[in-house]
């Protein structure tokens, strides 16, 4: 058992795999921040728009 361990730990093959899947997270998430921001960025200016071209009667 302990040399199975050894040998896991020492073993490089799969690091690539884990750190470009840490990478496509971490794109990921600025992604969905960035998308959130630049949502309410865009409603806040329709939202003035539509405040701006209202016609009181």
């Amino acid at each position: 058992m302990r040399l199975l361990l050894l040998r896991l730990w020492k073993e490089e093959q799969a690091q690539d795999l884990i750190e470009y899947g840490l990478l496509i997270v971490l794109v990921s998430l600025v992604a969905v921040a960035s998308i959130n921001i630049a949502g309410r960025a865009v409603s806040d200016a329709f939202s003035n728009a539509a405040a701006n071209l209202t016609v009181t009667l």
